[in-house]
């Protein structure tokens, strides 16, 4: 189709293919040694689950992580490792599954991340900040702008997208929409650059080395919400989050904090 290319990532990253297997190894390695619940569910259907790590002391709150993969691949158990630094940093931490396209819609998916950290804020107290990564970005983005209007949306302090699908449009003309099954009405209803701005404090995050319809989108969005873009020098699409692991980088100041230092 017309824009697949523009949209690959794996064909365009060093070793790309090579990525979800580390993840995969990383993440089993984190959990064996880490204080946490698995597979708590929050729905009906076996991905309808989210991982609970704690830190040592009592948490400041809670992180919540939505991965990507386009909405169509991947599920909580790749990415427990991206715990590491908000733990550090005294927060719990919550990695969502949930259903992936063709059997649910976006709209669906995004609907069921809004019941996920619903149920999340029942079990842990304190401030909420939630962190996507890719089509995990636009879900996040999504909640905050246009979620329900639950009781937890006033303990939310910032969301972080990293690396957002912030417009859905394009994707109409690539060869996934025969999995995503969007029309040109939902793609937009679902576009965080079409949605008002969240209430709470945004930052907008991105790979300097990304494909250029990631750098596009996010400082679309960054403009259209008025709010802070950081472009991650020499991060490309699948190490952009890598950050997540280390205590004290940028990007786990960013989520947890709300400010790089």
């Amino acid at each position: 189709m017309e824009l697949d290319d523009a949209y690959a990532n794996a064909a365009h990253i060093p070793d790309g293919a090579r990525y979800p297997d580390r993840w995969a190894e990383e993440a089993a390695q984190f959990r064996a040694n880490a204080l946490c619940a698995l597979d708590i569910a929050y729905g009906e259907g076996p991905r309808a689950r989210f991982d609970l790590f704690h830190p040592a002391r009592l948490a400041r709150g809670v992180v919540v992580f939505v991965h990507g993969g386009y909405w169509r691949m991947f599920d909580k158990s790749y990415w427990s490792h991206l715990a590491a630094g908000s733990l550090a940093q005294g927060w719990a931490v919550a990695i969502v599954s949930y259903d992936l396209c063709p059997q649910a819609t976006i709209t669906q998916i995004g609907d069921q991340v809004a019941t996920a950290v619903n149920v999340i804020a029942q079990r842990v107290s304190g401030p909420i900040r939630l962190t996507g990564h890719s089509a995990g970005g636009q879900l996040v983005a999504r909640l905050g702008a246009i979620g329900p209007n639950a009781a937890w949306k006033t303990r939310l302090a910032g969301i972080v997208p990293i690396s957002p699908v912030a417009d859905l449009t394009p994707l109409l003309n690539t060869s996934m929409n025969a999995d995503l099954r969007l029309g040109a009405q939902e793609a937009r209803a679902q576009s965080p650059v079409y949605m008002p701005a969240p209430e709470c404090p945004v930052t907008v995050w991105v790979g300097s080395d990304e494909r250029p319809v990631f750098i596009e989108q996010s400082q679309r969005l960054a403009q259209h919400w008025g709010c802070e873009i950081y472009v991650d020098p020499v991060k490309h699409h699948f190490d952009v989050i890598a950050g997540l692991t280390m205590p004290s980088s940028p990007l786990t100041l960013a989520v947890c904090c709300g400010h790089l230092a």
